[in-house]
């Protein structure tokens, strides 16, 4: 059962942090870039619902295992006629038949997930071949002195943000399960603290076996 912080404060909290002007800015550079049929990995307060193409997007479904965070979802803002559904779930046992998506949305969720491993299998599972996982994250400093700090505070961040973990190391997360990086870019974050800023936005494909 979730503690109190977890229902009262942690909402409140995730809601500052992931809404700030950059974040924000971030999720309209990458998710109006989905289409057809979506699954959005962690919908969390449903901050991404607002960014979505309805002209390419037929339908999006959001999983997350919060209630709180659910509630927000399903109020958050979408563009009118958009259908969206939120379904409770967690992204490393994802409710859905294999090949069922043309795109999965992957923001600022695999650093909060119990395994990222596991959770971007299950992606690489649902979708469609030809399919694109569209991802945004923060993770682990290419910087030495700043994933000293990374490190030091995670223990910390972890229990304050919800499980967030500071020090994933994204590239090597995607492209080890199974994922080719078509266009990726990373950077600090503008007037975001270095040990949280670190971000990478792109999008990925499915490594196809050789014949």
């Amino acid at each position: 059962m979730a503690s109190w912080y977890e229902r009262t404060i942690l909402p409140k909290f995730l809601a500052c942090a992931c809404s700030g002007p950059e974040m924000m800015r971030q999720r309209g550079r990458l998710v109006p870039r989905a289409s057809g049929r979506v699954l959005e990995l962690g919908v969390g307060m449903g901050l991404n619902l607002v960014f979505y193409d309805p002209d390419r997007v037929s339908s999006v479904s959001g999983v997350d295992p919060a209630p709180e965070l659910r509630a927000m979802a399903e109020a958050a803002p979408r563009p009118e006629g958009l259908p969206v559904e939120i379904l409770a779930g967690v992204a490393e046992d994802l409710p859905f038949e294999a090949a069922s998506f043309d795109s999965v949305v992957c923001t600022f969720t695999l650093c909060s997930v119990h395994s990222p491993e596991r959770a971007l299998a299950e992606a690489r599972r649902v979708l469609k071949p030809g399919g694109r996982l569209f991802y945004c994250e923060h993770g682990l400093s290419p910087d030495v002195d700043v994933a000293r700090w990374q490190r030091r505070i995670e223990p910390l961040w972890e229990r304050l943000a919800g499980g967030c973990r500071l020090t994933r190391p994204i590239l090597p997360l995607i492209e080890g399960a199974g994922f080719s990086a078509l266009d990726a870019e990373s950077a600090y974050l503008p007037k975001v603290p270095r040990f949280a800023g670190w971000n990478v936005l792109g999008e990925a494909g499915l490594h196809h076996p050789s014949a």
